[in-house]
């Protein structure tokens, strides 16, 4: 039976044998047709994955925010006539904070076999490295971009943290990643504690858990501008 394979793809490191098994890079040959995000990110992680088939023969399928639902419809049919397809992730696990989901949820409609394979997660690498909560935590995506709406949304993440002892773990667009860390050192209790996640699998990686109240002197010594970070609250 054909499968929907789920591909990782590193999160930062170009040496893709840090953080992919080389069962995943042997079967991305058997897949000439990939749904991708980013058609010249993908073409270069095919190229430095060792992928063994001509680039320019192989089929790419755009799925990203301008890709309407019509134009997914037969994004799957090579599965019906026998050919897997490969769902590349543009950075990390595939429909984790990712587009793929909608094709995956299509698949499990059309009961097609769908293979998620290992590889690197920024938001689990976030979460063992914190020293937070990992029995229960939540993911929240992006906080919302307005200043009162920001302020109020962290406050319910951390009553969460602080009420049910569960991390609550948060993306933010890289050039605000400093405004981010700005107010939730301003905002949270002194005791409450945020890990800063940055950079992860980079050789400038950090990861840091501090409480609110010494992020309050610590956030000028560390510049998080249009670097990828994970914030996670927790007590």
């Amino acid at each position: 039976m054909a499968c929907l394979f789920l591909f990782p793809v590193p999160i930062g490191n170009d040496d893709v044998s840090f953080s992919l098994p080389q069962a995943n890079l042997a079967l991305l040959a058997q897949c000439h047709t990939f749904i991708v995000e980013e058609l010249r990110s993908a073409r270069r992680f095919l190229k430095r994955a060792g992928y063994p088939h001509p680039i320019d023969d192989t089929t790419f399928l755009l799925l990203n925010e301008h890709t309407s639902p019509e134009e997914i419809t037969h994004y799957l049919d090579p599965l019906d006539r026998g050919e897997d397809i490969g769902l590349l992730s543009e950075a990390g696990l595939p429909c984790v904070a990712d587009p793929g989901a909608l094709v995956t949820s299509m698949a499990q409609a059309r009961g097609a076999s769908i293979v998620p394979l290992v590889g690197p997660s920024s938001l689990m690498l976030a979460l063992m490295a914190s020293g937070l909560n990992g029995q229960q935590f939540a993911f929240h995506g992006y906080l919302p971009v307005d200043r009162s709406q920001r302020i109020a949304a962290i406050r319910s993440l951390e009553q969460n943290a602080l009420r049910n002892g569960q991390t609550q773990i948060f993306i933010e667009a890289p050039y605000r990643n400093n405004q981010m860390l700005q107010a939730l050192a301003d905002t949270c209790h002194p005791d409450t504690r945020i890990c800063v996640a940055c950079d992860i699998t980079l050789p400038t990686q950090t990861i840091r858990t501090l409480s609110a109240y010494r992020w309050r002197n610590e956030r000028e010594k560390i510049n998080l501008h249009k670097r990828n970070t994970v914030f996670l609250i927790g007590r």
